[in-house]
């Protein structure tokens, strides 16, 4: 049994070859093509997952922390170490509020003490506030979809490249056909085989880029979601303060 695993093994590597050796230049060209689309895709999705994962953990850790605390301004140093799309988005808000209080930051995190009390808002200051806020979510946003735009060419470009190199390649291959007046499958074989390598590759670069694009556009709308809930948050606790 395991002689047979390891001939099917060396079978399938050899035909590759074999195909790919009878490759015309274009077909060759598209191959490497491919090829390079392929590394570039999966740097992008190993970058985006790494990126995302470790944005994804800090947004709700920060979010936990946001909730303990009564003010906003009370986690203003601590966002300042945390790094995440939530964080940045406090950021601004928090900014906003040090303007609108006529704070200093160093004094942000004792906001609300004997030294330092509460103060009321004008209903346009609380509209600037949460315009501030919504815009810094959309700016997370693009940050977050920064070269999905290419993810997405590799899946949709990809097979069509592919099958260009195959179309490309039958034709080739029935023309040699025709040159040497003889139709059987000996002389045919080769430029099929180099042909329907392109598909193969193609489908191989398409097939994982699809699979991440979903899985790092799902991450992003989850972390989307926490940003506008966490400006509900943040909005909710500014209002609050208005009617203590």
């Amino acid at each position: 049994m395991q002689n047979d695993v390891i001939t099917v093994t060396m079978t399938s590597g050899s035909g590759i070859y074999y195909a790919y050796q009878h490759c015309d230049i274009m077909g060759k060209a598209v191959v490497w093509l491919l090829f390079l689309g392929s590394i570039i895709t999966w740097t992008i999705m190993i970058e985006k997952g790494i990126a995302l994962y470790k944005a994804k953990k800090a947004s709700m850790l920060f979010i936990y922390l946001f909730r303990d605390k009564k003010y906003p301004l009370a986690l203003w140093k601590k966002a300042e170490q945390v790094k995440s799309p939530v964080t940045r988005v406090y950021i601004k808000g928090a900014e906003d509020l040090l303007n609108f209080y006529e704070m200093p930051p160093e004094f942000a995190e004792f906001y609300g003490s004997s030294k330092h009390p509460t103060r009321k808002l004008t209903t346009a200051q609380i509209e600037t506030l949460r315009s501030t806020l919504d815009r810094a979510v959309s700016d997370q946003i693009l940050l977050m979809e920064d070269k999905l735009g290419i993810l997405a060419t590799a899946v949709s470009a990809s097979p069509f490249f592919g099958l260009f190199g195959t179309v490309w390649g039958i034709t080739m291959a029935f023309a040699a056909l025709a040159v040497q007046g003889r139709a059987d499958m000996s002389a045919l074989a080769p430029g099929v085989s180099g042909a329907l390598i392109t598909t193969i590759v193609g489908l191989l670069v398409a097939i994982p880029s699809l699979i991440g694009y979903n899985l790092i556009t799902v991450t992003i709308r989850r972390i989307t979601v926490s940003m506008d809930n966490f400006v509900e948050e943040f909005m909710a606790k500014v209002k609050l303060e208005q009617y203590e």
